[in-house]
């Protein structure tokens, strides 16, 4: 039955409509960078594992959070968009209840797993629910409000993750979680109560849908296993190798032929489409990677607390908030593959920057390129995001936009066990380097470890003592130098990306769009920027 949708909010309740919907957001989005800072010590109190298996609990996280989004497409035409709202918002306090009092990984993995698949689906429908209560004058407002709201938990959840760690303990940040969840599910439920909606009977692309999970399953689960299992030694990846194998090739095929695809491959035969995807996935996934594993590694590595950690990523915000209200005035008439490349080589040589770092007691070493790094990560989205859009409208449009934002989130994901892998990689081949060079391996005349070692045991210490603080000296000297590595390869990275968007087709756009076009264009680069 179709229920008239009813008027629109109006004064303090919309004012609370706002916080309340923007709180959300915020809360949903800052699962993400939070738990990066407190990482480690999730690791320590379930058992003891390494850091690595700590971070299933991210990767797993966001992929469910990406793959809710086709799902939250067909629910909310089903059950209507804010019941569907405040019932993900109610498991998602279930799901922080299990994460809160696991005392193993095997309930806590799946219960992330929930917390991030619910987190999704309020992602994708509370922009649109937000914007139902702004009048079409003040549409482009909401959205600038959107977004700004999209990108402070990037940027404030690290150093609050890491105060909760400190202070509380990591299992606060799901108590926490709860208490804010039910709120917000109790306040909209209130506000919005008796409200109607259009029933939608769409289909929805059953098998698209599972073999599409098959395949980022897989791929994930590949790269969150393969250090630690030895890769296709192991039986169990041997075998998800080869679902991943058979899965592929039939989601492509299938999705070609689907009217109703869940993921719409067709896309990719459009250049722009093609061109700006990439650029945004796989620069996203060495942004999230690099930042993920520099805020561990400076806990697990060199000492720092998970509150100082996170407040090293702080200054970004004094740059990133500015910078993302600049780029939603580009002028419609320029080229966007010139802000693009300028922003994609501004971001090569901030990392090649932070590539340099060499001194683990140095904090300004860090502080300025992050500095910088929120600069450009103000201005990354929308250059691309227009590149990306071009030629496209009407549902394509927002189509593109969905998708774009999901290859981009998975890419997260992807980017996070890459660069731990790249990291367990490297290092033990700079031990060696370093052990050869000082050792006396290398060149017989220079054994700078042996001369130094004898003048430490000749003020009394013991032997085993200087050994074993000289073997962690150097352990954590290439673990640094291979740090210095996976930033030195995405700045490189990031060079090929800039050349990359030259590819594309021109951006030149009429000089006044209509306000129903520009609204549209609008909301689909809001789409491809969560989370």
């Amino acid at each position: 039955m179709t229920v008239a949708y009813a008027k629109r909010l109006r004064g303090w309740r919309f004012i609370l409509f706002n916080v309340v919907l923007g709180l959300g957001h915020m809360v949903v989005l800052f699962n993400v960078g939070a738990y990066i800072a407190l990482l480690p010590d999730v690791a320590g109190d379930l058992g003891g594992v390494f850091p690595s298996f700590g971070t299933w609990g991210q990767t797993y996280f966001i992929i469910a959070l990406a793959l809710a989004f086709p799902i939250a497409r067909w629910l909310s035409g089903r059950f209507g968009d804010y019941h569907l709202f405040i019932a993900a918002f109610v498991v998602f306090a279930f799901a922080s209840y299990l994460c809160a009092v696991s005392q193993t990984l095997w309930l806590f993995i799946p219960a992330r797993i929930v917390l991030g698949f619910s987190g999704g689906i309020t992602l994708y429908i509370g922009q649109p629910l937000l914007l139902k209560e702004y009048p079409d004058q003040l549409k482009l407002l909401g959205l600038g409000i959107w977004g700004l709201i999209t990108l402070m938990p990037f940027t404030i959840s690290f150093p609050i993750g890491g105060l909760i760690a400190d202070e509380l303990g990591w299992r606060y940040l799901f108590y926490l979680n709860i208490v804010f969840a039910l709120a917000i599910a109790g306040i909209c439920g209130s506000l919005l109560a008796g409200r109607g909606f259009e029933r939608k009977y769409t289909r929805f692309d059953n098998i698209g849908f599972v073999l599409l999970a098959l395949v980022i399953g897989s791929m994930q689960t590949l790269l969150n296993l393969g250090n630690d299992f030895d890769w296709l030694n192991s039986p169990f990846l041997r075998a998800t190798m080869i679902v991943l194998i058979i899965a592929l090739p039939c989601f492509i095929i299938w999705e070609l032929d689907e009217r109703h695809p869940a993921f719409s491959v067709r896309l990719f035969a459009d250049r722009n489409f093609t061109i700006g995807v990439i650029c945004l996935s796989v620069g996203f996934l060495l942004i999230q990677g690099l930042l993920s594993l520099l805020i561990v590694q400076l806990q697990v590595l060199l000492g720092y607390s998970s509150f100082l950690a996170g407040m090293v990523y702080l200054p970004m915000i004094l740059l990133a908030a500015p910078m993302t209200v600049a780029m939603h005035r580009l002028p419609k008439s320029l080229d966007v593959r010139l802000p693009a490349c300028l922003n994609l080589l501004g971001f090569s040589f901030t990392f090649y920057w932070l590539g340099l770092f060499d001194d683990p007691g140095s904090f300004d070493q860090i502080f300025w390129p992050v500095l910088l790094l929120g600069f450009f990560l103000g201005s990354f989205f929308m250059p691309l995001t227009r590149l990306t859009l071009h030629g496209l409208s009407g549902s394509r449009e927002i189509r593109a936009a969905e998708e774009t934002g999901f290859l981009r989130v998975i890419a997260g994901a992807f980017g996070i066990t890459l660069q731990g892998v790249m990291l367990f990689r490297r290092t033990p081949l700079h031990q060696l380097q370093l052990a050869d060079h000082f050792g006396g391996r290398k060149f017989a005349s220079i054994d700078l470890l042996q001369g130094f070692s004898s003048r430490l045991e000749a003020f009394g210490l013991d032997k085993t003592l200087v050994n074993g603080r000289l073997l962690t000296l150097i352990k954590q000297q290439a673990t640094l130098l291979a740090l210095n590595d996976a930033f030195l390869l995405a700045s490189f990275l990031f060079i090929g990306l800039a050349g990359l968007v030259w590819l594309a087709y021109p951006t030149h756009q009429p000089l006044h769009p209509t306000l129903v076009k520009e609204l549209g264009d609008i909301q689909a680069e809001e789409l491809m920027v969560e989370p």
